[in-house]
């Protein structure tokens, strides 16, 4: 098992990888460097392997894909994820790292937007998602991650190895973030200055389409780990309706002693029925998740106590 593992996933990245590379080893000397290759065109994987790192493959497109191949196949005590873009500091992995090897951390968030994300990033619609994705998150789960998409994490052995990855693109980072506040792990913010690209670095961040699938993730997440929460407001939302559309039907019926409007009467009965049905979804799917919530504790416990027998049993 490494004891920190850098992992640097990769798509036509010839331009950076070689400086990303060295200044990892410039400020994470005793660390392992594995490059994962995304079906890159040009020289990446060359250039990664000549500047002295581990480089493997992932042919299914995509950062999430390569993510989960990632945690599968390497084993660490600390995990480092950074871009191969050059637009994070290699100066603050030092830090990021000891907080979860010195400090207990599960996870590390390196946060760029509160140094000098928006003076730097040249894309005014990037600027606006990251800030809408960082209040809609940090609202709807109650937290205070200051950067929930950045691409620059430290992750501890159990973090990683409990995650279940389902996205297969970039909103890897926000499926990442939302697992760790719901089930109450250690996240720890560190300020990292963040830099654009270098002249002829291209992003693969489709900012319409890409923002699109985050925002799908978060409406996921939210009722997957807060169905209560979800199910009720839809509840209260059908019981509104019914409530407006039949309270003139009643005030007629009391008027006139007749009821005119059977269509609107059945509608409303139907709509109370849908409520109380999304009311009940709601019950049964939070205590679904909060066994979930058991489950996962137990993986976490048996897993760091697998891990300190195997340290117990190495010869000194």
């Amino acid at each position: 098992m490494d004891k920190i593992a850098v992992l640097i996933p990769c798509y036509n990245e010839e331009k950076t990888i070689a400086k990303v590379i060295a200044d990892t080893k410039e400020h994470l000397p005793e660390a392992v460097i594995y490059v994962y290759d995304n079906n890159s065109t040009d020289g990446t994987a060359g250039i990664a392997e000549k500047a002295g790192a581990v480089v493997r493959s992932e042919h299914k497109q995509g950062k999430g894909n390569v993510i989960r191949r990632m945690f599968r196949e390497i084993d660490a005590d600390c995990y480092i994820l950074i871009d191969g873009d050059d637009t994070y500091p290699l100066e603050s992995a030092r830090e990021m790292a000891n907080e979860v090897l010195l400090n207990g951390a599960d996870m590390v968030v390196g946060d760029r937007l509160s140094s000098t994300y928006f003076t730097q990033n040249k894309r005014p619609f990037h600027n606006f998602g990251n800030s809408l994705v960082r209040s809609t998150i940090n609202r709807l789960f109650r937290s205070n991650v200051r950067d929930i998409m950045t691409g620059y994490r430290a992750m501890s052995y159990g973090f990683v190895k409990t995650f279940p990855v389902l996205s297969q693109g970039f909103e890897i980072e926000t499926e990442m973030t939302i697992h760790a506040v719901f089930n109450n792990l250690q996240i720890e913010n560190v300020i990292v200055e963040y830099r654009d690209r270098p002249e002829g670095s291209t992003s693969k961040l489709n900012t319409f389409s890409d923002g699109r699938k985050v925002l799908a993730t978060i409406f996921r997440l939210y009722r997957d780990y807060k169905p209560m929460r979800f199910f009720t407001l839809i509840a209260a939302v059908l019981f509104l309706l019914a409530v407006i559309f039949v309270v003139p039907v009643f005030i007629e019926y009391w008027q006139t002693g007749e009821v005119r409007r059977f269509p609107t009467l059945i509608a409303c009965g139907f709509t109370f029925v849908a409520s109380l049905q999304s009311f009940f979804a709601g019950v049964i799917l939070s205590s679904m998740a909060l066994n979930h919530r058991r489950t996962f504790e137990y993986r976490m416990n048996t897993l760091e106590a697998r891990r300190g027998r195997s340290r117990a049993e190495k010869p000194s």
